[in-house]
């Protein structure tokens, strides 16, 4: 048994034996109404006294299953092993007084095996395929023999048999269609959990790659950066008579500076990750100061900012790389805007029950739909000079936290982005989260 989403076929033996518990209970009520049927229907002497005994005893297991399903402790792998031989057995019981092998229900022997095959080690199935055959083989040499139908003679006990495989046949094949299709729907759920994980590791393998170039060009980059911001000290104090020239001066001054803040920045980003540290703020606090950071990257640009009162004033962990990855979002989306000439972006923040969302709308054309189910998850872009990195960082920001990032059409155009981030990680985030 396999786990995907909290709706595939789960795995462990707590999940068998539950799934046992149930079928138990129908099997004691399919058991009781035969017995009932044949009793008063066909008026045969079959021995009720013995009969109810068995149904009883799998009764009183029944009620200690539920009891057991009940306690918090371990359920140890033994155990579902164990509750099919109690099953097994019973049945076997039940068969040897009504016939044996030549009871139309011994084909039901095969569906202990089934079940134990569906989520149990091959040890334990062999175990319970041993159990079950041995259980067959015994009830072809002892059992006792089925009385003949009132009045009917062979052709009367004939047609009874067929009918008993009939019914035998429709619940052997009803259980193993139900089975069988829960775990194939388990295993294509795992095969696509496996392909997103496989496109998830090729992505931060990616990033990795460039955070790596990143550094080493950074260290690179400082020399030269330092040098050409004294030269143009130097050229501004030589240029000050002249208007003009003093102000493209400035200007260069002021991009070699936000160069070289950038490149700090981007060390105290690695030292924080490689550390783990967390700063403490409001929720308020943390998108002030990104709608600041991106004004002053995107001055040109008007963000439409909304935020729910009651989470302004939470105290959240944070660490540099998520403000990092709003502003990516706002930047994408700012582009998308841009590129149909709209200059307005929004930015949403909100509760979506317990986590924290973000919404990053743009105003532009849209994404393609292909697009719109693996964004972030691969270096694409729809921009011509684009790299592809910014749905990429964030969605990996949000995996540190546990969060999503999921994109969809916005009512009246463009694209929605949603970020979600889960409050009890932002609460208290370590390292390890």
């Amino acid at each position: 048994m396999l786990q995907h989403a909290g709706k595939s076929w789960p795995h462990g033996p707590r999940q068998l034996v539950r799934s046992l518990a149930w079928l138990r209970l129908c099997a004691i009520a399919g058991q009781s109404l035969t017995i009932a049927f044949v009793t008063w229907v066909l008026d045969l002497p079959i021995p009720v006294g013995s009969l109810c005994a068995g149904i009883a005893m799998l009764a009183v297991f029944s009620v200690l299953a539920f009891w057991r399903l009940r306690q918090r402790t371990r359920i140890a792998a033994w155990e579902p092993v164990a509750h099919i031989a109690v099953d097994t057995l019973v049945l076997g019981y039940l068969l040897y007084l009504t016939g044996g092998a030549s009871n139309p229900f011994i084909s039901l022997l095969v569906m202990p095996i089934t079940l134990a095959a569906t989520a149990l080690p091959l040890r334990s199935v062999s175990i319970v395929a041993v159990l079950s055959v041995g259980t067959y083989f015994f009830l072809m040499h002892h059992s006792q023999a089925l009385p003949q139908v009132s009045g009917e003679g062979a052709s009367g006990l004939f047609n009874l048999h067929l009918t008993g495989m009939a019914i035998s046949f429709a619940i052997t094949a009803g259980m193993l269609g139900f089975f069988i299709a829960r775990l194939a729907r388990a295993l294509r759920a795992q095969q696509a959990e496996a392909e997103h994980e496989r496109e998830r590791a090729l992505r931060d393998q990616g990033i990795l790659a460039i955070a790596t170039q990143a550094a080493s060009t950074a260290h690179e980059l400082n020399t030269p950066l330092s040098t050409m911001r004294t030269l143009l000290g130097e050229l501004a104090r030589e240029s000050a008579q002249q208007e003009t020239l003093a102000a493209d001066v400035e200007l260069l001054i002021s991009q070699a500076d936000r160069c070289r803040d950038i490149l700090r920045q981007l060390v105290k980003v690695g030292s924080n990750q490689l550390s783990g540290v967390a700063e403490r703020l409001s929720v308020a606090r943390l998108f002030d100061s990104t709608r600041d950071s991106f004004a002053l990257l995107r001055p040109e640009v008007e963000v439409e900012f909304s935020l729910d009162p009651d989470l302004a004033q939470r105290s959240i962990e944070v660490v540099p790389a998520l403000q990092h990855a709003l502003v990516n979002l706002l930047n994408n989306a700012a582009d998308a805007s841009r590129a149909c000439g709209n200059t307005r972006v929004e930015l949403v923040v909100g509760r979506d029950r317990e986590s924290l969302a973000i919404d990053v709308r743009d105003h532009g054309k849209g994404m393609r739909e292909a697009d719109l189910s693996s964004a972030g998850m691969r270096f694409q872009t729809t921009k011509q000079h684009g790299l592809g990195l910014g749905l990429a960082l964030a969605n990996a920001t949000a995996d540190r936290y546990g969060g999503s990032l999921v994109a969809y059409p916005a009512t009246g155009g463009g694209t929605r982005l949603r970020l979600l981030l889960p409050l009890k990680t932002l609460d208290n985030f370590t390292h390890e989260s």
